[in-house]
């Protein structure tokens, strides 16, 4: 079945064409720092944490870091849809099926959907020592509408 992405004019991609890993289960376990519904697929957990995770349209994460006292950091692979990834101070970046980001440790960000398009990527933690994550402030409504 498919899933409309919104009120007409705006795009729709079928739940079933989400790219080519499993789309996941509802992402309950860290729904407190997302605005909308995601789903998570956990793909590798050993070496190295590697993650489907899926956005619903308009859904995105809370401004986050990803910390370590050497290496560490994040690797997002966009596999399908339409998204935003935005570093603190700086410009929000479109992304489109096929984008790569590498985020260093230490780097203010969040990252989601489009408010006309599902939205996945591969999810990569790089390793690195005393490798955690600070969950901060939402992305406001306001912050997020500015985007086209």
């Amino acid at each position: 079945m498919a899933a409309s992405a919104g009120t007409s004019g705006e795009k729709s991609m079928s739940t079933e064409n989400l790219g080519p890993f499993p789309k996941g289960e509802e992402n309950k376990a860290y729904a407190k720092y997302f605005i909308g519904t995601s789903y998570l697929a956990p793909l590798v957990r050993e070496g190295v944490n590697v993650s489907n995770v899926t956005f619903e349209p308009r859904c995105r994460n809370n401004w986050h870091v990803h910390n370590a006292t050497k290496g560490g950091g994040q690797i997002l692979l966009v596999t399908a849809g339409r998204g935003w990834y935005q570093e603190w101070g700086k410009e929000a970046r479109e992304l489109k099926t096929g984008d790569t980001v590498y985020i260093p440790a230490g780097v203010k960000h969040w990252h989601g959907a489009a408010k006309d398009s599902w939205f996945v990527h591969i999810a990569i933690a790089v390793p690195g020592e005393n490798a955690s994550n600070d969950w901060l402030e939402p992305v406001t409504d306001d912050q997020y509408n500015k985007l086209p």
